[in-house]
């Protein structure tokens, strides 16, 4: 019978590579999770895109969306009914032509989904809208639970001014 000796350098190394193999399903699943995040947002930029739906369509009831800056919308909402209320709804009676997005791209962290892209409608009075948009998204459940809203609150303040709904 042989007896391995190793040397506390190879027992190092060992426990190290050992470690590593025992975290790769932990990060796997994590992996996982933050893909489909991802999908799931995607899948709601597609439909609003196509208008089939839209990335409201999994916002939790309870969900908490914050419009950052200084725009005439920019405070929090702290439902999902709010946020469409106030916000949505408003601004797509302001539309003539729905607004229809172009993702940049989606990026993940941990439960956070990063959107940036452009959206683009005719408004009512004939005129272009186009903004730029990033997103923050912290997912829950396949839900969105609460957001960070960025944009060009110059272009939405000219847009929600000039057109009442």
């Amino acid at each position: 019978m042989k007896i391995l000796m190793l040397s506390i350098a190879q027992t190092l190394v060992l426990a190290i590579a050992t470690a590593g193999i025992v975290a790769t399903p932990a990060s796997a699943q994590r992996t996982t999770e933050e893909e489909r995040n991802q999908a799931l947002v995607q899948r709601g930029f597609d439909a609003w895109r196509d208008g089939t739906g839209s990335p409201y369509d999994i916002l939790a009831d309870d969900a908490n969306w914050t419009i950052m800056g200084n725009s005439l919308a920019a405070k929090n909402y702290p439902s999902r009914e709010t946020f469409l209320a106030e916000v949505i709804r408003p601004f797509n009676a302001r539309m003539r032509d729905r607004l229809i997005p172009n993702v940049h791209r989606l990026y993940t962290d941990g439960d956070t989904v990063i959107a940036l892209f452009d959206a683009k409608g005719t408004a009512r009075d004939g005129k272009p809208y186009a903004n730029s948009y990033a997103w923050f998204l912290q997912m829950k459940d396949g839900r969105i639970v609460r957001a960070q809203a960025f944009f060009d609150s110059i272009v939405f303040d000219d847009f929600w001014r000039r057109i009442t709904p």
